[in-house]
């Protein structure tokens, strides 16, 4: 399945998974995050185009891996992902909230979790932070690389998301995101060009390691595993 924006609704396949019967996001979330992806569907838009490869099969908590080569990595994730996953994206607390002007995009813009690397180390601050979102049946996303890419490659996939999906009983989904480093490169100047997101299948924790989801994510972030679209809107 490919979607394509301009703006365009992505259908969605529910498949139910783990999720606290008791937790409930409220009304309040469901709406700042169908604002914020549409606010993001139209900034993706403008700023090149996107197309969407790939159907969500969650419903429920589950958390998704995904390469990371720029900013411009997270707009496209709260544009391609359904708004019924509520996505939350976990993030340094160090960097994302030490200065107002990114504070302000973390909770208002993009919906940060923030993560504090402290004496427990860095997956004890990952676990406190993302285990009562994804009890509450919302989608954490997580980029196991740890930064930003500036050669184009993945690098290793660091081991935290696949613990956390193990401890908390949830899905894991990979997730390959394309073009962003040639709208907003590390240390580079914003400029328009298409962008892609491939959703790949949900991946039972049990059976997962972090070798395996970069495996699955580098396929998915393949040219030749996919159909090219007919069209990318800009």
């Amino acid at each position: 399945m490919t979607t394509i924006f301009a703006p365009i609704a992505a259908p969605t396949l529910p498949l139910r998974t783990h999720r606290d019967a008791n937790a409930d996001g409220g009304t309040a979330v469901s709406v700042v995050c169908t604002l914020r992806r549409w606010l993001w569907r139209v900034a993706t838009a403008v700023s090149g185009g996107l197309t969407v490869t790939g159907r969500w099969r969650v419903s429920g908590g589950c958390v998704v891996v995904a390469n990371h080569s720029s900013h411009a990595d997270t707009a496209v994730l709260l544009a391609a992902l359904p708004s019924s996953a509520r996505p939350v994206f976990a993030a340094a607390a160090d960097y994302w909230f030490d200065v107002p002007v990114r504070r302000f995009v973390a909770t208002s813009l993009a919906g940060v979790l923030p993560v504090t690397r402290n004496g427990g180390g860095a997956y004890a601050g990952l676990l406190a932070a993302a285990r009562p979102a994804l009890r509450a049946g919302r989608c954490v996303v997580i980029y196991p690389e740890g930064t930003r890419s500036t050669n184009g490659q993945i690098a290793e996939f660091h081991s935290g998301a696949v613990r956390l999906a193990q401890e908390c009983g949830v899905p894991l989904v990979p997730v390959a995101v394309t073009g962003t480093a040639d709208v907003l490169p590390k240390n580079g100047r914003y400029r328009r060009a298409p962008m892609q997101v491939r959703i790949g299948e949900p991946v039972d924790p049990g059976r997962a390691s972090a070798s395996r989801l970069r495996a699955q994510v580098m396929a998915l972030s393949g040219a030749e595993s996919f159909s090219p679209p007919s069209l990318i809107a800009s």
